[in-house]
């Protein structure tokens, strides 16, 4: 895999990855060096990685709960306490080792302390491979509310592992495929293809596409005024389920990726109403997206607390709801507005 330039960083693959970061430690002079990881990755990433890392600098690891529950500004206060007390300073380092909630928390954290440290992703999970360690969005949730506290920062580096993914599960592994097949669907078809042609999810050959993906969009779009609103297909009323099941008592959580695949179901539905998208491809997608991940019923009585929550989407602008749209494969519309009916329409297209 060759290295991706990415702006102001680059994205280093494999073993070869380490050898940079030893480098970049050496070359920058830090003063001390922070891990942030979960006890998932403490246990099954950390050996690796510190096995790998040749520095005589002092390292300290800094563990938090694991979990979409923890991404908040609490879990932060006690990352920012933690390398406080450590004797971190400005010229301190942090290394996120971990999943979505790591980096995304983790540059946050970084970016704030003393009004911004360096830091350095490293994702182990391959949602956070494909699209959470890339681009510069760092934050945290506000309550049951993804993504509301945050900022845009770049790391000083990005490595990506592909062992690291022996030791996740299968249901992360599905998790993560449903943001290449949102690339599938808006940028790439050939992404799309390989998995409706490819069951038994062997995508580790995805992982630098959808990385070069994200990549040639966010270079075009850093903050996203425009083609970055791309990426957020599927994510407007998938952030709202993810939400409303991470609230739910009696209701087991959905992965990321799980309610982003309802929410690509549902936004083909509403793409196949409003813009004309092909009606036998909003039922390809479904076949694909339900031969994946195992079909959530979404109860009648749900939709209106749904919907509350779907008011709250951090991309909405005067209280609208802003929606991407298909056209077709690879032809997208960014900035669309659903009817209420339609959108309540849509999950009920889904648990048919």
């Amino acid at each position: 895999m060759k290295t991706i330039q990415a702006g102001t960083y680059n994205v280093h693959f494999q073993q070869k990855a380490y050898k940079f970061l030893s480098n970049l430690v050496e070359d920058n002079n830090y003063s001390s060096v922070f891990i942030l990881l979960d006890e998932n990755t403490l246990e099954h990433c950390y050996p690796k990685f510190i096995s790998n890392f040749a520095t005589e600098k002092r390292i300290e690891v800094i563990e938090i709960e694991s979990g979409e529950i923890n991404k908040n500004i609490d879990t932060c206060i006690g990352v920012w306490n933690a390398i406080t007390e450590l004797g971190g300073d400005r010229k301190s380092l942090l290394i996120t080792l971990g999943g979505g909630v790591i980096t995304d928390l983790g540059g946050f954290v970084a970016s704030c302390f003393k009004r911004g440290i360096d830091f350095v992703n490293i994702p182990t999970t391959l949602l956070s491979m494909v699209d959470a360690s890339v681009g510069g969005k760092t934050g945290v949730d506000l309550g049951v509310l993804k993504n509301q506290i945050g900022l845009f920062a770049n790391p000083k580096m990005v490595i990506v592992d592909s062992d690291y993914l022996t030791t996740v599960t299968e249901r992360e592994i599905k998790s993560g495929t449903a943001e290449i097949i949102k690339y599938g669907l808006t940028y790439d078809t050939d992404l799309f293809n390989e998995i409706k042609n490819n069951k038994k999810l062997e995508i580790s050959n995805l992982i630098q596409r959808s990385i070069e993906i994200k990549n040639e969009v966010v270079l075009q779009d850093p903050r996203e005024q425009n083609l970055r609103k791309i990426l957020n297909f599927g994510h407007t009323l998938g952030h709202a389920i993810e939400s409303f099941y991470l609230e739910s008592e009696d209701k087991e959580n959905l992965t990321h990726g799980e309610a982003i695949a309802i929410g690509m179901v549902c936004e083909s539905f509403m793409s196949y109403k409003l813009l004309g998208f092909p009606a036998e491809k909003v039922n390809e997608i479904k076949e694909v997206i339900l031969s994946i991940y195992k079909r959530t019923h979404l109860l009648k009585e749900d939709f209106s607390d749904i919907m509350e929550l779907l008011k709250h989407d951090k991309k909405n602008i005067n209280g609208q709801v802003n929606f991407v749209l298909l056209n077709d494969y690879e032809d997208y519309k960014i900035d669309c507005k659903v009817p209420e009916k339609l959108i309540l329409e849509s999950m009920e297209f889904y648990n048919e």
